[in-house]
């Protein structure tokens, strides 16, 4: 039933698209076409949808796995900033051989994006504060503090763009020969899914989380602590998007720049959610939305219909995801 309240929504979504597309006096169907066709036409092309997807793929397992415990993570996107920030200083400043380079600057963009998530985590857990409100303003607090760190302590001097220093060879990630831009952060991307996939359903901590999820008054009544669950979900959380920040750097632009998310983490509360908050769920939706982000270019050039169309058809996925959501939290409210 899932499966197929995802197919309906996305039947829905660009049929709504479709009409909006015909109105403006295109044909959609070939809009549709040359969408397709941008986004999966040859293997430069299906390359750049997968390198746009990998890191709403990561990110999209950060919103997941809070979505699992319970907990609504929109402080996704100033994680990943932090992660990728860090990652890039690691880059840059530290010299060593590519195997352990390119681990290391892996680790500080979880810890970095673990620290940002533990946060708004620990209000949640002590004080009850609710982690929607926290984690957004946390996302402002990244987005300004990334803005000052490449303005002044971590500004590359030889530009004036407000920018780090290049990162080391060895830190950045191999690409994949044969396959357009794709580089090595898909690998990342698919054994952190393996790991969420095994950590949730095949690990005592993983169950636990999930009660806290289903129901934390439960979850105290079986004896277990749903402020560590909490506190470890958000860590988890946040370091999952501080590594989706750190493969994004060392993969795609070597360097961070400021405001280089067109809002990766935001849109992965939607890949999450179409996803069904499951590992292959996620990466099957990420795929989707980086078709639909490396399409819509060859879209608008090709047939004249506007790549804005691409956000109407984001913006129903989102409304029909959220409300399978919120209805699926409102059952277990009551069931609770």
């Amino acid at each position: 039933m899932s499966l197929v309240y995802t197919l309906l929504s996305l039947v829905v979504a660009f049929a709504l698209a479709a009409v909006i597309i015909a109105v403006s006096g295109e044909n959609p169907w070939q809009s549709f076409q040359a969408m397709f066709m941008g986004a999966f036409g040859d293997l430069a092309a299906f390359g750049e949808t997968i390198v746009k997807a990998t890191p709403l793929a990561i990110s999209g397992l950060a919103v997941a796995l809070g979505l699992r415990t319970g907990l609504f993570n929109i402080g996704v996107e100033g994680q990943l900033l932090v992660g990728a920030i860090a990652a890039a200083w690691c880059g840059y400043a530290i010299s060593t051989p590519a195997f352990l380079h390119i681990p290391l600057c892996l680790t500080a963009g979880f810890v970095a994006g673990g620290f940002w998530g533990l946060l708004p985590g620990l209000l949640k857990a002590k004080r009850g504060v609710h982690e929607v409100i926290t984690t957004i303003m946390m996302n402002y607090v990244a987005l300004h503090l990334t803005h000052y760190m490449v303005l002044n302590p971590m500004k590359d001097a030889h530009t004036m763009a407000p920018q780090t220093p290049a990162i080391h060879t060895t830190a950045q990630l191999p690409q994949i020969a044969g396959i357009g831009n794709i580089h090595a952060g898909v690998l990342v991307g698919v054994l952190l899914a393996v790991v969420f996939a095994v950590f949730i359903s095949r690990t005592v901590v993983g169950y636990e989380m999930r009660i806290v999820g289903l129901s934390s008054n439960a979850a105290r009544s079986a004896g277990i602590n749903v402020s560590k669950m909490l506190l470890l979900a958000m860590l988890l959380s946040g370091g999952f998007a501080g590594i989706g920040g750190a493969v994004e750097v060392m993969g795609v632009h070597h360097k961070f720049y400021d405001q280089f998310s067109p809002g990766y983490g935001f849109d992965s509360i939607a890949v999450a959610l179409l996803g069904g908050a499951t590992a292959m769920g996620t990466g099957l939706s990420a795929i989707l939305f980086g078709a639909l982000r490396n399409g819509a270019v060859t879209m608008q050039l090709v047939t004249d219909t506007p790549k804005e169309i691409v956000t109407i058809i984001q913006a129903i996925v989102i409304v029909f995801a959220g409300a399978k959501f919120l209805r699926g939290r409102q059952s277990q409210k009551w069931d609770s």
